[in-house]
């Protein structure tokens, strides 16, 4: 997903564009021009140099050039008179006198892309990243912007390019969003690899699945692709409980636990998957089915009566 800040008013019309629209509206074919003699070596370079301008680099022309040094050196200069030659102010003076002349040849922030976000994230990104219209373009500090942004709990990964006069473009890889945590009274969203995503507003993630407890989501990442491959099960699922921080209870919609062992849960679910096929345990409902011992299956039936072919009882 791509989106576009819009920083400034709009530009005028490139003269050569306007021209060039005039021309094809009119069905008329453009003057010519004597041929151009063939470009030496060095105008070669030069012209490279030119088509190279785009990306965190920029190109002026020697008279630009001349005069925007000459600006900073006398700038300097004088610095140096007032203030006896002190090093840090000389750095300062130069920076804001070469911030003003390049803002003055339209080197400055006006439009910001990001890219890679959702709707929800987006705003966050934005704000992070501080910068403000007409702020001077060429003095960024790209790195900096970079850490702004990937310090938003949104935000696994982002890239910061420069195109220059005067755009920014945030390319973001945003974090895939697993399950809703609840833990002493609070909830929060966490990411594939168990992070909590500080910004995002669980109410909005009704979606997800729900995983209750301390150390929950750390272990999620682990059990959740086991669980959400059976969707039978996922259908009839409320929450996934973290019990004594080692291993995993299922509580289903209408009441029944899924007790699971610390280690070996996929085998588990398998075992399951073999009981639901013969018996369809889910349908049937059941009070509990304790798998932690996978030979000695346990299920505790509602109403007092098994489901034929398995054994009543357990915790």
């Amino acid at each position: 997903m791509a989106a576009g800040v819009r920083a400034g008013s709009s530009r005028p019309a490139d003269p050569r564009a306007k021209f060039a629209a005039t021309v094809a509206s009119r069905n008329v074919a453009p003057p010519k021009t004597a041929p151009r003699p063939r470009a030496t070596a060095a105008q070669a370079s030069a012209n490279n140099r030119d088509r190279l301008a785009g990306l965190g680099g920029f190109s002026l022309s020697p008279v630009q050039t001349i005069s925007l040094l000459g600006g900073v050196l006398v700038l300097a200069g004088l610095i140096v008179l007032v203030t006896g030659d002190r090093p840090q102010k000389i750095a300062s003076g130069i920076t804001s006198t070469f911030e003003t002349q390049t803002s003055a040849m339209g080197f400055k922030v006006r439009d910001v892309h990001v890219q890679g976000t959702s709707g929800m994230a987006q705003a966050d990104v934005i704000a992070a990243t501080g910068l403000y219209q007409d702020e001077p373009i060429l003095t960024l500090d790209l790195k900096a912007l970079q850490a702004k942004v990937e310090a938003v709990g949104w935000v696994k990964s982002a890239k910061v390019v420069r195109l220059l006069p005067d755009t920014l473009v945030i390319a973001v890889v945003e974090r895939q969003r697993l399950a809703v945590w609840q833990n002493q009274g609070q909830t929060k969203v966490v990411d594939v690899e168990g992070k909590v995503i500080q910004e995002a507003n669980a109410a909005n993630f009704s979606n997800l699945p729900l995983v209750v407890g301390v150390g929950a989501n750390e272990a999620a990442p682990a059990i959740m692709p086991m669980v959400l491959s059976r969707p039978r099960l996922v259908s009839r699922l409320e929450a996934l409980v973290r019990v004594d921080q080692r291993r995993w209870d299922l509580r289903l919609k209408d009441g029944g636990i899924i007790q699971l062992p610390a280690v070996g849960e996929d085998s588990a679910l398998i075992q399951l998957d073999q009981i639901d096929q013969k018996s369809r345990i889910l349908d049937l409902g059941f009070e509990r089915i304790d798998l932690r011992n996978p030979e000695a299956l346990a299920i505790r039936p509602r109403a007092g009566s098994a489901p034929d072919g398995l054994i009543a009882g357990g915790a």
